[in-house]
Formats: C-alpha cells, structure tokens, sequence
C-alpha cells in the first residue's frame, strides 16, 4: 500500500513571514495527493518539498480568504504547463465560485481539461472519499474529512485452522464464504483510517463531527488564549480550542498550523501547554516543508 502523509508547504495566517509560507498542505493517500488551500507560493513550496503538479489529484479549498486561495493559479497553470493526464477533482464553496473561476483563469495560459470542479453547497456534501461540512466563518468556509471504509483483517492462523488456503482466501474475500466456512470466522473488523482538515473557524458542532474518531487532525490555532475573544470575532480557534477538539474526537494525531505572525518559534512551547490542557495525545506544531505520517493503522488485539 502506498504511503499516508502529510507534507506541510505552508503554516502561515493571514500574513506570512520569513519562516512561514501561507497555508499548503498536501495529503497523500493511497497514490493519491490531496492538495487543501494552496496560499501564496504555494507552487514554490512544492518544489522545495519535492511535490510535483502530478502529485495532485484534488484540489480542496475551504473557502476564499487570500492566504487560502492565492496559490491556486500558479498550481493550476503548472498542472496544464507539466501536461498532468490524470484527472484532478477541484472542490471549493460555491458561493466563492466567482472567485474560484478569477484564479482558475487568472493569466494568460495553454490551459487543462483535466480539472473537474465540484462546488460545495449546504451544511454537509459528500464528494468522493471526502466529507465536507459548513464551518463557522465570516465568509463560507468548509472543512473535509477523508475517510477510508471500514473493512476485515484476515487471521492467518484461524484461516489455518480452518483449512483454508490457497485461491480459496480470495473467494472467501469476495464472496464472504467458501466451504460453509464464514468470512467473519477468520477475520476481525479493521476500522477504516481517517484524517480531517479543519481551517477558519469558530467552535461549532462542525468541527467535532469532523474530528471525530480521526486518526490525522490537521487544525487551525491561529492564536493562544490570551487572543480568545479576538479569535472568536474573527472566526478562529485557540490553541486551547484545538485541544478540546482533539480530546473530544479522540484523535490519535493532532497537528496544529495557521499561526497568526504575531507568534514565532520561541512560543510555541506556550501553543503545547494550551493543547495539553485537555489532550495528552501526539501533538505536531507544523513548520513548512515538515512531513507527518499519518498514524499506523489501528490492529484488534484479540478475536470476538
């Protein structure tokens, strides 16, 4: 199986700085890239990742603030200039559709067939592999969740025991029995991994839904709690908040990013003890050109 991860491109808020670019994030799944809210340079961030235009598969924004959104022309004309052929699944609100269609064509080039759009309306949408859910915002703004279905893992030993063997195991997979001997006999449930991201928002019912039971939460902290009630009139959450969310959903790996230029490295251990207020789990604080394996996958221990 392919590798899950994220490559972080971009871990800046609204302003970027000489350490952090705006927001970029690319999700690898399974040979597919999932690319969420190409901001400003975001195409040269990718080069200095070593991500490339075929790497990207989807191309999700959550809603169409500039350090969001901004990067979009450069990926798109890059994905036409590098001739990608794979199909590419563009999701944004469409009520920024006027926007989305001004960066899509925002120069003058020898443009792609490939990018199919899919604009996202209500408070919930599914599109693919992925959920969408309307956040808390003073613009549109959607979070995704990517999530895998839940499936079985095979037990060798109780296959074994059974005496099942050979092209037998994959008939017993595709059709559930062979023999009168029951798929459920010789395997356990293997919950489907997950991973969210959540960006610009207020607490909402939203971002815990999002959040929960994931195994990668990649969550806005824009500002530590001493910023709260400025972060609530704009739309954003605390590193506190992120923390609470994380508890809650139960996430095995949380990721904070979106920092406000107000913070630089030396706080970051301030971001952490907010976090742990509430989660004890593995915390990554974000920094460009970081990668973050998604956790490896949850293994049922015994046999029902």
């Amino acid at each position: 199986m392919s590798s899950r991860e994220l490559v972080v491109l971009g871990t800046a808020g609204a302003v970027p700085t000489r350490h952090r670019n705006h927001n970029g994030y690319l999700l690898r799944w399974d040979g597919q890239g999932f690319l969420f809210d190409p901001g400003e340079g975001t195409q040269r961030q990718m080069a200095h990742a070593g991500v490339s235009a075929t790497d990207v598969h989807w191309l999700c924004v959550t809603h169409f603030h500039g350090d969001h959104c901004l990067g979009v022309p450069g990926v798109v004309q890059r994905i036409a200039r590098d001739k990608v052929r794979h199909p590419v699944q563009a999701v944004f609100p469409a009520s920024g559709e006027s926007y989305w269609r001004n960066l899509r064509h925002a120069a003058a080039f020898a443009d792609t067939d490939v990018i199919t759009e899919h604009p996202v309306t209500g408070d919930h949408a599914a599109i693919g592999p992925l959920t969408a859910r309307r956040l808390s915002h003073p613009v549109e703004s959607y979070g995704y969740r990517l999530q895998e279905p839940a499936g079985r893992r095979i037990l060798p030993d109780r296959l074994a025991a059974l005496g099942i063997r050979g092209p037998e195991v994959g008939e017993l997979q595709r059709g559930g029995s062979v023999r009168g001997v029951t798929l459920a006999q010789c395997s356990v449930p293997r919950p489907g991994q997950s991973a969210a991201f959540i960006m610009d928002t207020r607490l909402c019912d939203a971002v815990f839904e999002l959040a929960a039971g994931t195994d990668l939460l990649i969550i806005e902290s824009t500002f530590l709690s001493g910023e709260a009630a400025f972060a609530k009139e704009y739309g954003h959450l605390t590193a506190h908040q992120a923390g609470l969310v994380a508890a809650e959903a139960r996430t095995r790996h949380l990721v904070l990013t979106h920092f406000s230029e107000r913070y630089g490295f030396a706080d970051e251990p301030a971001f952490l003890d907010e976090v742990r207020q509430s989660y004890d789990g593995p915390v990554t604080l974000a920094r460009d050109l970081m990668t973050v394996p998604v956790p490896k996958r949850r293994r049922h221990l015994t046999v029902p």
